[in-house]
């Protein structure tokens, strides 16, 4: 009798303590995932990343605005900032704005040579919306600079425009007679070498001798 009794009291204590384990796992746990929710919440409401954001923001305005001075100093704070995925933002929008500062600013033509310049230099580049532009505004500015015409002829050929080619290279030619000899070795006009016109226009002689 004795001895039943002790083995029932052993296995209610083993019974006791592997409740009291599970208890007291259940809690551990319960408090660990209350911690993981505070250190998330924590992490979201911290005014150091909240500051970081609002210095992320303030550099994207100076960013946009191209005041790219202003935006590297701005851009550096927020990469020694708390939040890594802010500060690696950052760091791309801080190469950039080095590149645009190491880089001189273009300056704006103002006079007809300026403008005739920047067309030219345009038209080497392919980009002939641009150089047109520059030189119409050459030519508004000096109507009797005939190397602005000469360049429009040019510019004409190079985008295929026949008639206006030809009327910008007889203009030209008119306001300096030199730029004759200057389009027969010109291989921009090769667009009109099989336009009876425009041998008419370089080679003058050869009707007069054909009268």
């Amino acid at each position: 009798m004795g001895r039943t009794k002790t083995t029932k009291r052993r296995n209610l204590r083993v019974r006791e303590n592997a409740q009291a384990s599970h208890n007291h796992l259940k809690t551990k746990g319960l408090a660990g995932g209350s911690a993981n929710r505070k250190v998330v919440v924590r992490e979201i409401v911290d005014p150091r990343v909240q500051q970081q954001l609002k210095q992320y923001e303030e550099a994207l305005r100076y960013f946009q605005q191209q005041k790219f001075h202003k935006a590297k100093q701005v851009l550096e704070k927020v990469i020694a900032g708390p939040s890594k995925e802010l500060a690696d933002r950052a760091q791309v929008h801080l190469r950039i704005s080095e590149q645009r500062i190491s880089r001189p600013p273009t300056p704006v033509p103002r006079s007809a040579e300026e403008h005739y310049q920047r067309g030219v230099a345009m038209m080497n580049l392919g980009r002939w919306d641009e150089a047109r532009e520059h030189l119409l505004k050459a030519r508004k500015m000096a109507p009797k600079a005939d190397f602005i015409y000469y360049a429009m002829a040019a510019l004409d050929c190079l985008t295929g425009e026949a008639e206006s080619a030809m009327e910008n290279l007889k203009t030209a030619i008119d306001l300096r007679p030199e730029n004759r000899y200057h389009a027969r070795n010109d291989e921009d006009f090769a667009f009109l070498q099989e336009d009876p016109r425009f041998t008419e226009l370089l080679y003058p002689e050869r009707e007069g001798s054909g009268g």
